[in-house]
C-alpha cells in the first residue's frame, strides 16, 4: 500500500504518543465515574481500541453507526441510525470516540440524539479534527491531531472501504482515485 500513499501526515509513533496522553486525561477527568466510550463505527474501531487500551480505569463499551449519506458522495442532510447503543445511557458519562470529525454536522446531531436520553454528561473524543468542524458549534474534549482539509487514509480511515489497516494517517496519492472520478 506504500506506492498508493503520497505523504504521510501522523505516523505510526506519533499516534501511539497521544493516545496514550488523551488516555491519561481521560482517566483523570473521569476518575471515580462510571464512564460508557461508545464508538462511531466503522472508522472510530481503530481509535476505539486504542484508546480503550489507554485507559487504566474500569470502562465499558457499546459501538453505534450513523449515516447521513445516501448513494453519494455528500450528505443527504438527513441522518439515519444504522445501529444503535445496546447500553442505557440514563445517568451515564459517555464519551463518543470518533476517528475524524471533518464538517461536525453528523455528530453534531448524535449528541444532541444521546443527551435527549439523559445521560450525566456527554463528550467527544477524535483523533482527527480538520478546520470545517470549527464551523459547527460542537465542543470537541479531547483531539488527537488538527489536520489540514484534505482527504485522509489510515488508522480507521478508508476509501472505497480500503486503508482502514494502516497504523498511520496519510494523503493517497492521485493514481488511486483518478481511475474512480
Amino acid at each position: 500500500m506504500g506506492q498508493d500513499l503520497e505523504k504521510v501526515l501522523v505516523t505510526e509513533e506519533q499516534i501511539t504518543t497521544r493516545l496514550q496522553e488523551m488516555g491519561a486525561q481521560i482517566d483523570a477527568d473521569y476518575a471515580g465515574r462510571d464512564l460508557l466510550i461508545v464508538g462511531v463505527l466503522k472508522g472510530a474501531v481503530m481509535v476505539m481500541a486504542d484508546l480503550a487500551r489507554a485507559l487504566h480505569s474500569p470502562v465499558a463499551m457499546d459501538w453505534m453507526a450513523v449515516s447521513s449519506y445516501g448513494a453519494g458522495t455528500t450528505s443527504s442532510g438527513v441522518v439515519r441510525i444504522l445501529k444503535d447503543l445496546e447500553t442505557d445511557i440514563k445517568d451515564r458519562d459517555v464519551l463518543i470516540v470518533e476517528d475524524v470529525i471533518d464538517s461536525g454536522l453528523t455528530l453534531s446531531w448524535l449528541v444532541g440524539n444521546l443527551k435527549s436520553r439523559g445521560p450525566a454528561s456527554v463528550e467527544i473524543c477524535t483523533m482527527v479534527r480538520k478546520p470545517l468542524a470549527f464551523d459547527v458549534d460542537l465542543d470537541v474534549r479531547y483531539v488527537g491531531f488538527d489536520l489540514p482539509n484534505e482527504f485522509i487514509v489510515g488508522y480507521g480511515l478508508d476509501y472505497a472501504e480500503r486503508y482502514r489497516n494502516l497504523p498511520l494517517i496519510g494523503t493517497l496519492a492521485p493514481h488511486v482515485y483518478e481511475d474512480d472520478a
